[in-house]
C-alpha cells in the first residue's frame, strides 16, 4: 500500500503539458535541420550472404545479376578444378553469383538426417555449383570446347554461336525441347 502512495505522489510531481514530453519541450518538426545530401544518389548496399565474402547489391536491395556466356539446357566442357575434361548438361544457374550446376559432375556427398521417426537416415550424391568461368560450350559432333560469339541472323534474331566451329547453339528446337522438359518437371511437381 505504501509502494502505491509513493508512486501516485511520483506521477504527480511530473508536469506534463501539451507542448512537452516527460519535461523536455518538443520542437516543431519545421525547424528541424534537413541534411543537404539526401538528395544525392544511395550508396550501393552490401548484402551479406556468407560470413567470409560479400555480394553487391542494387538500391532496391536485390542482387545484382551478371551476364552469363551460358545458358540452361547447354552442353559445357570443365576447362578447370579436379573435374577437369568432363562434359555435361547445364540443369541450373545462378546469376547472382555466376555459378551453374552441371548434371551429374562436381557430385557433393550429403547426409541427411531422418525426418520422420522411424525412417533411417541417408548419405546421398548432389550437384555442387561450378562458377561459370571454368566451364566452356561443347560441340559434341566436332569434339571441342570454344568460346562463345553472338551474331543476328536474317531474320533479325540474335543467336549464340560456337566461335571454333560456326554451330548455332540457339536454335528453335532446342528451346522447344527444354520448354517442354519443364511443363512436365512442373506437372510432376504440382502433381506429387
Amino acid at each position: 500500500m505504501a509502494a502505491m502512495a509513493a508512486l501516485q505522489t511520483s506521477m504527480t510531481s511530473l508536469s506534463l503539458s501539451s507542448n512537452s514530453f516527460l519535461g523536455q519541450r518538443l520542437l516543431p518538426p519545421t525547424l528541424y535541420p534537413v541534411p543537404a545530401n539526401l538528395t544525392a544518389k544511395p550508396c550501393l548496399i552490401v548484402v551479406k550472404l556468407k560470413r567470409w565474402e560479400r555480394k553487391e547489391c542494387k538500391p532496391n536491395s536485390l542482387p545484382v545479376l551478371h551476364k552469363m556466356h551460358v545458358k540452361v539446357g547447354d552442353t559445357v566442357k570443365v576447362i578447370s578444378g579436379h573435374e577437369k575434361g568432363k562434359t555435361g548438361e547445364i540443369t541450373k544457374i545462378y546469376k547472382h553469383n555466376s555459378t551453374v550446376i552441371v548434371k551429374d559432375i562436381n557430385l557433393k556427398t550429403k547426409h541427411m538426417k531422418s525426418r520422420e521417426e522411424g525412417e533411417p537416415g541417408q548419405i546421398i550424391k548432389v550437384e555442387g555449383a561450378i562458377h561459370s568461368s571454368n566451364v566452356m560450350l561443347y560441340s559434341k559432333e566436332k569434339d571441342v570446347a570454344s568460346r562463345v560469339g553472338h551474331k543476328i541472323l536474317e531474320n533479325g534474331q540474335r543467336v549464340r554461336y560456337l566461335i571454333k566451329t560456326g554451330e548455332i547453339v540457339d536454335n528453335v528446337e532446342n528451346w522447344k525441347k527444354l520448354k517442354e522438359e519443364k511443363r512436365k518437371t512442373e506437372v510432376a511437381a504440382t502433381s506429387a
